[in-house]
């Protein structure tokens, strides 16, 4: 298993990409520096939201995997799933990246598509 950033850093390279690529990028709910998981919520113009988590492979590393979720659900302001996680998991950090294709900055060229 290969060595982990830490989630300050993993989450700030992110944002940082995003920035620079003309996007906007922002915490919504900020974790543990050192293991927090990291949820990010891709956006295009604060529409066709999508939620991807890391979670680990069979052979122990991570790999971001889109979350299933009715986007009203997803977006409501008061106990929709966002919500609801990060009351769960105190750690958890959930990133919002609002640029056009976001999936190409944590997918895989071959799963980018």
């Amino acid at each position: 298993m290969a060595g982990r950033l830490p989630a300050h850093l993993e989450a700030g390279g992110l944002m940082r990409a995003v920035n620079a690529a003309g996007g906007f990028a922002t915490v919504l709910h900020h974790g543990s520096d050192e293991q927090g998981t990291i949820l990010v919520l891709l956006t295009e113009n604060g529409a066709n939201p999508r939620l991807f988590e890391r979670m680990p492979r069979v052979d122990g590393d991570p790999e971001w995997t889109a979350l299933t979720m009715d986007p009203a659900e997803l977006l409501r302001n008061s106990g929709g799933y966002l919500d609801r996680r990060t009351a769960q998991d105190p750690d958890l950090w959930v990133i919002e990246l609002d640029i056009a294709q976001g999936e190409r900055f944590i997918l895989s060229d071959d799963r980018a598509d």
